[in-house]
This record gives C-alpha cells, structure tokens and sequence, in this order.
C-alpha cells in the first residue's frame, strides 16, 4: 500500500509539472499588448498614407520661369514590407529617361527612433534629413542632417502637409551655394 501511495504521489507531481509546463508555454503564445508608437512611427504612417499618384503645379518665387505651368508628377509607393516610402518626382508627360530629364528619387524609413529621409539629387549627392511631424499631425518637416557627395548644390530642407486623402502640398528648399530656392508643390491625386 505505500508502494502505491509513492507511485500516486510520483504520478500527481508529473502531471501538475506538465500542467505547469503547458500553461507557461501558453502564456509564452498569447499575444502581447502592443507598444505605443513612438512619433517616427506616427510620422511615418502618415507619410506612407500618401502613396499613390500625384500631380500638380510648382511655384518656384525665386525662379519665375520654372512656374511655367507644367505640372508636376510625384509617384510615392510603399516597399520593402512596408519599411520605406519611395518618392519619385518628374515633369509630367516626360518620359523616364535620366539622361534627358530631371527625375529624382527620394526614400523614406524609419532609423531607430528617427524618421529619415535621404534624397538622392539630381545635382549628384545624397542629403539626409530627419523628419518630425507637426501637433496637429498634418505636417511633416524634415531638417538637413548631413550630406554624402557635394554640399555646394543640395536639397536643404522639404515639408509635406496632407490636407486630405486626395490633395497634399509639398514644399522643398533647395541650396544653390548659400543661396535658398523654394519650390511649392500644390498636388493632387490621380489615383
């Protein structure tokens, strides 16, 4: 009869360790409470609620005759699994030939806990500008953090603000030397 008793008692601690065992391996399954945001992450979302195509005419005051009345077209898409925004931007009705026109390429993404943007010109470099969104969220404006390639013509600075889900104005200052050219760029969505 003791045998027993030290079987049973065997037997019940075996299965209490496995019951234990199941429910830490469950509880380990169980979907954790996402984490706030952080204001990248807020930022960028809202950025990538821009993908689409867009066109629209550019206001350049230092420049007049680039206010020419050509529209703009901007392609923005999001990649990479959702990781970067791809902006694109051209003259309207051109064709996508980078030997004859202007045609750069801009790349959003999240950096750790910064929004980044790196801005790969047309004049040969690759300014990087970090991003911040305003409190109203609906302005992001990216600040000149560094540059690789030459400095003397580069783009500066860029803000976006989204006033609806088909309409959005981007602003972009481009330094020629030490001199700022602003462009304004009141787009619309095609698609």
């Amino acid at each position: 009869m003791k045998s027993l008793r030290c079987v049973l008692s065997v037997v019940l601690m075996s299965l209490s360790t496995v019951a234990f065992a199941q429910s830490e391996a469950h509880k380990m399954d169980a979907p954790k409470a996402a984490a706030p945001k952080s204001d990248a992450q807020i930022s960028f979302d809202s950025m990538k609620s821009l993908a689409g195509e867009w066109e629209g005419p550019v206001a350049v005051p230092e420049v007049p005759e680039m206010s020419n009345g050509k529209p703009i077209h901007v392609s923005m898409r999001v990649t990479s699994r959702g990781h970067t925004l791809v902006h694109e931007l051209q003259e309207a009705g051109t064709p996508l030939d980078a030997t004859k026109y202007d045609h750069p390429v801009t790349m959003l993404y999240l950096d750790g806990d910064q929004l980044t943007l790196v801005h790969y010109c047309d004049a040969g470099n690759r300014p990087r500008m970090t991003g911040k969104m305003s409190p109203d969220g609906k302005t992001v404006e990216f600040e000149f953090k560094d540059i690789s390639g030459n400095p003397e013509y580069h783009m500066h600075h860029s803000v976006f603000t989204m006033i609806d889900a088909n309409h959005h104005s981007e602003d972009w200052t481009f330094m020629m030397k030490d001199k700022p050219i602003h462009a304004h760029f009141d787009l619309h969505r095609t698609n």
